[in-house]
């Protein structure tokens, strides 16, 4: 039988890791992001506001654990997306922002900006290899409820 303290134990170090635990948001340029807003709540039932429309969900292994994924339509072209030349983005929930910051720079991952912290969490900026822009967020859940 696994002793309970040994798995509260690997559970905290598992959560120092810098990696990535999900995705926070699905970001996308649209000619005319109110009309498309529209349309996803008329046609699909989405819940939207000025910012896109926010699903919560729940981890199998964590059930106590509420996550949030921001779906949200840009102006085509807008600079947020910059420097990248994709007409999407897609936001990374991660843990140990700091931490995935420094492996990343070590491993040669262009690093566009420094972290930025909000009362909901940080984040920061990076290219892929392919020249996407991903946006990095270690969200701050408690903020969110």
């Amino acid at each position: 039988m696994e002793d309970p303290q040994n798995e509260r134990d690997n559970a905290t170090a598992d959560s120092t890791i810098p990696k990535v635990t999900g995705i926070g948001g699905i970001f996308f340029f649209s000619d005319n992001p109110e009309q498309t807003r529209e349309w996803y709540a008329q046609n699909l039932g989405f819940d939207v506001d000025q910012w896109g429309s926010t699903f919560a969900s729940r981890n199998a292994d964590r059930p106590e654990e509420i996550n949030y994924l921001q779906w949200s339509a840009f102006k085509t072209g807008d600079a947020y997306f910059s420097p990248s030349q994709k007409d999407f983005m897609i936001n990374y929930r991660v843990q140990n922002i700091e931490g995935l910051v420094s492996k990343l720079t070590e491993n040669g991952v262009t690093v566009l900006d420094e972290i930025t912290t909000y009362d909901y969490g940080k984040f920061v900026h990076i290219l892929d290899a392919e020249g996407n822009k991903i946006e990095l967020w270690e969200p701050v859940d408690a903020a969110l409820k």
